[in-house]
């Protein structure tokens, strides 16, 4: 059986390496757009994302364990897929704002999983928790911005 720290380390390892794809895909999609409220929000997210990042670095480092470095094989191929995406659609915000929202939904959906095992401690539990709020709260954003660029 796992120590109690590897396991939980392994998994807030997993969680801050999906920040690390998602800061990549973030400034990705500001680079890509033109719309400068769109750009600033992603770029905005970007920096979160690599705050999240440093917070999760810093919760693994605190259970005695190493932060991974580097980004994920699933995310590679989807930060693949947004390049060839951007150039065949020529800056085609909506369908950026769709790729935004299906990333930030798994995103919740996998701190939602940490956040509910019961043997979290309660500072990383925090932790998660705001950095949820957050993801949850630029999930709202894309919406909005969805309704404004379609």
């Amino acid at each position: 059986m796992m120590k109690y720290t590897e396991k939980m380390s392994k998994r807030l390892n997993e969680l801050l390496e999906k920040n690390y794809d998602a800061e990549k895909g973030y400034k990705r999609a500001a680079e890509i757009v033109d719309n400068s409220k769109l750009k600033q929000f992603f770029e905005n997210q970007a920096q979160y994302r690599n705050k999240f990042g440093h917070e999760l670095k810093t919760e693994i480092t605190n259970f005695g364990e190493t932060p991974e470095k580097g980004t994920s094989i699933t995310a590679d191929a989807h930060r693949v897929w947004m390049s060839i995406k951007s150039t065949f659609t020529s800056n085609d915000e909506e369908a950026i704002l769709k790729e935004v929202q299906k990333g930030e939904l798994a995103a919740v959906e996998e701190y939602n999983e940490i956040i509910n095992d019961t043997t979290l401690p309660p500072t990383t539990k925090s932790i998660l928790s705001k950095q949820r709020t957050g993801i949850e709260t630029a999930l709202q954003s894309v919406k909005n911005f969805e309704v404004m660029v379609s």
